[in-house]
Order: C-alpha cells, then sequence, then structure tokens
C-alpha cells in the first residue's frame, strides 16, 4: 500500500533551495519539537489564516493575519517530514496516516475561510478546492499503484501555492481591483480575484487531466487487457 517510503516525486520551482532550508532548520530544531507536533503547528496555521481571511470582512488588513497562517502552516507540514528524516525516526504507516488524512483538514478550513472573506465568492473557492482535493487524491492513488508519491505538478506544489495565495492577499490589500466588480447574468456577480480563483481552479483541473491521460497510457500498457 501507500505509505511514506513511495518514492518523492519533487519537481518544484523552489524544492532545492525549500530542501536546504527545511533541512536547516530540522538539524536546529531542540529534540522536544516532535514531527506530531509540527503536523498540528501546521494544522493551527490554517486555523489562524482562515480566521484571518473571516476578519478580513471588518479589516481587510486582517489579511496579514491570512498570509502569517500559511508561513506557519508552511513550516508545520514541511518540517514534520523532514525532521523526521534527519532524525531517522520515520514511521511510515503511522506518518502517512497522520500527515495526509490532516492536510485534507487544512485544505478545507483554509478554503472555507477563504470562501468566508471578501476576496473570494465561497462557490470559487469551493471550485478551487475541489480542484486541489482531486490533485491530493490523484497523489494518493499514484502513491498506491506506482509507488511514486508526486508531491508536484508541471513545477509546482504546496509551498508555490501557497506564495501564490499571499499574493493574493498582498495584493487585494494594496490594489483598487477589489472595487472591480461586473455581473456575469442577473443576480451573480463577479469581482477580478473571484475571476483569478476560477482561473486556479481551472488550471488545477488541467494538471489532473493532462497527468490522468499520461499515466492512464502507461498502466495500460502494465496491466493489459484480458483475452
Amino acid at each position: 500500500m501507500g505509505k511514506e517510503s513511495a518514492s518523492r516525486i519533487q519537481t518544484s520551482i523552489l524544492n532545492a533551495a525549500e530542501k536546504k532550508v527545511l533541512v536547516w532548520m530540522a538539524e536546529r530544531l531542540p529534540q522536544w519539537v516532535t514531527s506530531d507536533m509540527l503536523t498540528f503547528v501546521g494544522v493551527a496555521g490554517a486555523v489562524i489564516c482562515a480566521i484571518g481571511f473571516f476578519l478580513a470582512n471588518y479589516n481587510v488588513y486582517w489579511l496579514w493575519l491570512s498570509s502569517l497562517g500559511l508561513v506557519i502552516n508552511w513550516f508545520g507540514d514541511s518540517l514534520d517530514g523532514t525532521v523526521a528524516r534527519v532524525r531517522n525516526t520515520q514511521r511510515p504507516v503511522y506518518g502517512f496516516f497522520i500527515d495526509h488524512t490532516l492536510d485534507a483538514v487544512t485544505q478545507c478550513i483554509m478554503f472555507v475561510g477563504a470562501g468566508l472573506s471578501p476576496m473570494f465568492r465561497f462557490d470559487v473557492a469551493m471550485l478551487v478546492l475541489a480542484g486541489y482535493l482531486v490533485l491530493s487524491i490523484y497523489t494518493y492513488i499514484g502513491a498506491i499503484l506506482k509507488g511514486e508519491f508526486r508531491l508536484t505538478y508541471s513545477s509546482f506544489g504546496p509551498t508555490e501555492f501557497r506564495l501564490v495565495v499571499i499574493l493574493i492577499n498582498t495584493l487585494y490589500m494594496y490594489t483598487s481591483w477589489a472595487d472591480d466588480r461586473f455581473t456575469l447574468f442577473p443576480g451573480y456577480e463577479f469581482g477580478v480575484f473571484d475571476a483569478v480563483g476560477f482561473v486556479i481552479a481551472v488550471l488545477l483541473f488541467v494538471i489532473y487531466f493532462v497527468q490522468f491521460f499520461k499515466d492512464k497510457k502507461v498502466l495500460a500498457k502494465q496491466d493489459p487487457l484480458k483475452k
């Protein structure tokens, strides 16, 4: 079955530099900071991110709290596995279970928070969440069937995604684009940032289908139709 022992496919833009930073940080963390603790720090970061999104309804500069939550989420989510590998304390089955079940929860928390913010329509945020979860599920299927745990798609991974959201938060706070709105059809008002969210969702689904048809050909040859 797919576990943490599956080979990790990381081809993101920032992967090489990020890996060096994470190992440097993991080697300097005190021993009482455990992988489990870091996993829950990642969850706490997601909650902080969602709270910042919601509070932006009252003051747009609460989006700085949302961005801070994303940084905390990156710190916990990226370091939990790195710490285990650096200390040689991996728990392949338990680690896979805890890390990736909580990943799904954190994604839901953050995207619901985004949908409750003034930045995105709720339906747009849920569409992006659907695309993100589809790719996550595809990753777990790949870990089981191919022994490959693909963390990035098209040179783009979770870290890059967080940075894009932080950029969107910043643009929302410091540009007038938030005031630009248009009506697609009666009763459905759309903003510039809704359009950005919609484009991101489309890209996630396009990446999914491209990878799906690519792997479909490979797996069809590995497991041919019985005659």
